[in-house]
């Protein structure tokens, strides 16, 4: 992934040169060629996604021979650091320190505890919220909402006992009309990822943060945040606390005026979501590069 962006902008480019030599690991060759086992690890996977969405920013940057001036950014879960980045909170380099830390905690929290994320599609929150109480109580192991996506999608994780429980009861006591265990290395956003989050937090507090140039929507708290502290508190939060992005999508239509929204990453999950949340709202996808030229004749037209 990535490498047409490479190819097609010397300042897309640039950020994979840039990214190999803070890392001190051939990044770059891992986004352009693999191996896939080594690509989606989660310690290699989040330094990647959040490289090769910064490397769309500035190839588009390039284009539009100006930088872009959101009105306001938010990213679902590891994308919330692209979105600090993008809004000026965070430094390139020092947005990417943080998601190799995130991405080695969460890594090696997943292999201290065996645990997984279940994709429930239907169903009530406040049943599914109630079951997974239960489930934990009853099992003693991890059982939360990890992830509000849109409505009809929920994601819960836990420990491979209480999910394997959950997944049982789910239709018959949460109105689930389906449960799908998700291929990743463990339960996150969930108690699970507690000692990553410890190991996180102390990576934050060293981290100069700067107040954004807009409001950044934050999945903690689903709200839009500017002050450096609260921004660093809730990046520490958001491990292990549900990712509220139905909520915050919703606040952030209302707040943009009509106004498209960007999202530059590999592949399109955002604009999935976006369809499923409001019809209305328009998402632009930067997810490849032959998608620059017209996505920059859209936002310069908008005046974005």
């Amino acid at each position: 992934m990535g490498a047409d962006f490479a190819a097609a902008s010397p300042a897309a480019r640039a950020r994979f040169e840039e990214a190999d030599e803070i890392l001190g690991l051939p990044l770059s060759r891992l986004c352009f060629e693999g191996p896939l086992a080594e690509l989606t690890r989660t310690d290699v996977a989040q330094p990647a996604i959040y490289v090769c969405s910064l490397a769309a920013l500035a190839a588009l940057e390039e284009r539009l021979g100006r930088p872009l001036r959101p009105a306001m950014t938010a990213g679902l879960s590891l994308g919330e650091y692209t979105a600090l980045a993008a809004a000026g909170a965070l430094s390139f380099a020092d947005g990417l320190r943080l998601v190799r830390l995130r991405g080695r905690a969460m890594q090696d929290a997943s292999e201290a505890r065996a645990s997984s994320m279940t994709s429930v599609m239907g169903g009530e929150r406040d049943r599914i919220e109630a079951l997974c109480a239960a489930v934990q109580q009853e099992t003693g192991a991890v059982c939360q909402v990890a992830n509000l996506n849109c409505p009809g999608q929920t994601v819960v994780s836990g420990e491979i006992a209480a999910l394997d429980r959950f997944e049982a009861r789910a239709a018959e006591e949460a109105g689930a009309l389906r449960v799908v265990r998700l291929n990743v290395a463990g339960a996150f956003h969930s108690e699970v990822m507690r000692p990553a989050a410890d190991r996180l937090g102390a990576a934050l507090a060293e981290t100069p943060f700067s107040a954004p140039s807009c409001p950044v929507w934050q999945n903690a708290t689903a709200a839009p945040e500017t002050d450096p502290e609260r921004l660093r508190a809730n990046l520490m939060a958001q491990l292990t606390a549900p990712v509220r992005w139905e909520e915050s999508f919703r606040g952030m239509v209302a707040a943009a005026g009509g106004v498209p929204f960007l999202e530059p990453a590999p592949g399109r999950v955002l604009a999935g979501l976006a369809r499923k949340i409001d019809r209305g709202a328009r998402v632009l996808s930067l997810h490849q590069a032959e998608a620059l030229e017209p996505v920059a004749a859209e936002l310069a037209g908008a005046g974005v």
